[in-house]
């Protein structure tokens, strides 16, 4: 029988150094400068350093979802530096402080190293090691177990966006689950609907370059970096442009704008509804394109009659003098002006709607494939890659145990509405979930009320995880199948416009450790689902996917990208929209079939009670989530999260900065550092996520900060699915 060990005596120094670690390979990393002398960051690195020579490789980043060009400078084996790939264009050449971080991850003493299985009780912390053969047959038996026992739809999918999630898709449609879980209805599912039930598409892009007038709801691009679109607004902040940033708290993107509008949160769509009433009433909207393109004009205009600007002004205390003046330059800089989509509005229930008035407001000035406007989707505009060729999935038995669609009728199946999955494991309605492969996602840090998740992964009776480190949901699996990391690995290709790009090995996996293309592969070998998954090995996947283009896999890893030079852009279809009319639907004829409002609309939300504060949630700059906690380059200039208190908030309860403060909702109590400042409205609360992890397999993030999650309500939007997160409200109190 294989030892048992604890976390502590799995990733040991002396465990490191007997599974796989040379002294000459540490050496080797402490010599180019990689290691500190105090730092035990490299005992994972294995006989590469054995490799002499330097190179240079290009790859992708994965230290978030915008998937970054890097390349990497490689030192007899070891990787020393991470640069910006300047032909990729999600960056340009540069990286952020999460992409530079990435060498801290691929050599950090916390990764997983090899497959492990359950020795203890669920969450005990004890493992046994075992061989990827042992580790794939023991999760394929249990899948097999779980779907003959119960029928395919009690065995739950979970993953986040990334490369090889189209794979991790094919697994599940071919195991013929319903259930598929992701991010999306914790982040931005009201903008993708708002926008889908308005233009047809769910996420324009923008044209930062061409813009005059900017106006932001919920989309800090100066720390919640996406690489590309935080350049295009800095630079835009640079040329004089105009920038409204409209946010309970003083964030870094509202301290580049022209101004700051301390908007009281979930009231953002009546600051929208009144600026629609103020274009319309001065005849400032553009009627030539109005007329041609959208439909529902008529039915907008009685509903916002008495959306004034001194009626939004009692909602989001705004003055209405203020929203006034920005109507009216707004109008005036059109059609080179964008009330930009955003992610995450104020995370209410009534997002959607606020989504759904900034939608119809950009539709009103005309800024549709304009310059300066609202771009089309350009996934019409990009090269297409080669398919698999698979046997028909089989149907889908029952329905989703996430209430999509017989709960959720407006929410697209590939979002699904997670919170709503993770409860229904819980109350065993409307049949019982059984297992829970999960993929990139950490559930138990990202979902709402904290300690739900861990019952309910508790309540199951598999669970599976494949990650790259310990995750606080991996902490409670029954088996980890460990991932190599971005740097070490193939994923699937990426097509953008005109050039195909590659995310390839910089240097041989360290560990025992799969690609998630071979972890899915095996998996499905395993299930007797191979034939859905036709490739022998990810190079063979990758030659497929180049079938239709005039360069081979070999010479694509030496350049880093393939150009095709005579493509040409379609926009032919850009005025083509995905609606049941074809126009933009300022009044959508979906929601009224649905007994919907069909016009942008306001919903009063929730005040906190006297002595509450709402809780607000967001990111910094130099964190991704919940993914990158653990790394201690980061951790080193955000060691943890601190709770924002107004000044007036922290004299009331006796608090200075850095002082302890216990806050409490309905559901949970964590203990956090105090950061007062004026940056913040007097009756908010806010706090960075990601912090928190209960996972003690996380040696450096364990302990630090808390935990947003412990604090989130549950309460989710019945139109979009999104989870309203900011609907919670916290006491504060001094520890």
């Amino acid at each position: 029988m294989s030892k048992v060990y604890t976390w502590d005596q799995l990733f040991s120094r002396r465990q490191f150094i007997k599974g796989s670690v040379a002294a000459a390979a540490l050496g080797a990393a402490a010599g180019i400068g990689l290691l500190r002398p105090e730092s035990n960051l490299g005992q994972g690195i294995s006989d590469q350093a054995a490799v002499k020579g330097t190179k240079l490789v290009t790859t992708i980043c994965e230290q978030c979802v915008w998937r970054c060009g890097v390349i990497a400078r490689v030192e007899d084996g070891v990787v020393k530096m991470l640069e910006g790939n300047p032909d990729h264009p999600n960056n340009l050449g540069r990286l952020c402080p999460r992409g530079n971080a990435g060498i801290e991850t691929l050599y950090s003493p916390d990764r997983i190293k090899f497959p492990l299985i359950r020795a203890g009780a669920r969450g005990s912390g004890l493992w046994r090691r075992a061989s990827w053969d042992e580790a794939l047959s023991y999760t394929a038996e249990q899948m097999k177990k779980i779907k003959d026992k119960y029928g395919a739809k009690a065995m739950m999918f979970n993953s986040t966006d990334n490369l090889s999630q189209p794979f991790f898709e094919i697994l599940l449609k071919a195991y013929g689950t319903p259930n598929y879980g992701t991010q999306r209805s914790l982040c931005f599912n009201s903008m993708t609907t708002g926008f889908l039930y308005t233009y047809g598409t769910p996420q324009p892009g923008t044209d930062f370059s061409k813009c005059k007038y900017m106006i932001f709801t919920g989309r800090n691009l100066a720390e919640g970096i996406s690489n590309s679109e935080t350049q295009e607004m800095i630079e835009m902040v640079a040329r004089g442009v105009k920038v409204v940033v409209l946010d309970p708290r003083f964030s870094k993107t509202a301290s580049k704008a022209t101004e700051w509008l301390p908007v009281r949160p979930g009231t953002d769509s009546a600051f929208f509804l009144a600026m629609i009433n103020v274009i319309i009433k001065e005849k400032l909207y553009n009627k030539v394109f109005v007329n041609q393109y959208t439909q529902g004009f008529e039915d907008l205009l009685t509903e916002v009659k008495d959306y004034t600007p001194e009626w939004a002004e009692k909602k989001c205390e705004i003055p209405a003098t203020t929203i006034r003046r920005i109507a009216l330059d707004f109008a005036s800089a059109a059609p080179a002006a964008i009330a930009h989509p955003n992610w995450r509005t104020s995370n209410f229930v009534n997002s959607f709607q606020t989504e759904r008035a900034i939608a119809v407001l950009n539709a009103l000035i005309g800024n549709w494939a304009q310059p300066g406007g609202l771009i089309p989707d350009q996934d019409l505009s990009t090269l297409k890659l080669g398919v698999l060729s698979h046997p028909a999935f089989p149907i889908a038995q029952g329905i989703r145990l996430d209430g999509v669609p017989w709960q959720y009728p407006m929410v697209p199946l590939a979002y699904g509405v997670i919170q709503t999955m993770r409860d229904n494991i819980l109350t065993g309605k409307p049949y019982e979930a059984k297992g829970w492969l999960i993929s990139r996602q950490n559930p138990v840090l990202s979902i709402p009320e904290r300690q739900k998740t861990i019952n309910a992964l508790m309540k199951l009776d598999f669970v599976a995880v494949i990650d790259i480190q310990a995750s606080d949901t991996a902490y409670y699996a029954d088996v980890i199948l460990p991932e190599s990391y971005y740097l070490e690995r193939f994923d699937g290709l990426i097509p953008i416009k005109n050039k195909i790009f590659i995310r390839q090995p910089v240097v041989e996996p360290l560990y025992d450790t799969k690609s998630s293309l071979m972890i899915y592969k095996e998996l499905a070998d395993k299930l007797g689902l191979g034939e859905f998954l036709p490739f022998k090995d990810e190079k063979d996947l990758l030659a497929q996917q180049l079938k239709p283009f005039a360069v081979d896999l070999e010479e694509l890893q030496r350049v880093g990208h393939y150009e095709m030079q005579d493509f040409k852009e379609d926009h032919s279809k850009d005025f083509e929209f995905q609606t049941s009319s074809g126009k933009i639907e300022i009044s959508s004829g979906i929601m009224a079939q649905m007994g919907k409002k069909a016009v942008p609309t306001w919903n009063e939300p929730p005040r906190p009670e006297k002595d509450h504060y709402y809780l607000l949630t967001g990111k910094t700059a130099q964190h991704t989530q919940m993914f990158t906690q653990n790394n201690r380059w980061l951790l080193e200039v955000f060691p943890e999260n601190r709770a924002w208190l107004h000044t007036s908030v922290a004299a009331k309860i006796g608090v200075k900065m850095n002082d302890d403060v216990v806050l409490e909702s309905e559901v949970g109590k964590v203990s956090i550092k105090a950061y007062v400042t004026e940056g913040i409205r007097p009756d908010c609360i806010f706090m960075v996520g990601g912090f928190g992890h209960v996972s003690k397999g996380l040696k450096a993030a364990y302990g630090l900060g808390a935990s947003d999650s412990a604090l989130h309500k549950t309460i989710t939007d019945p139109i979009s699915g999104g989870s309203a997160l900011s609907e919670t409200f916290v006491t504060v109190s001094k520890a």
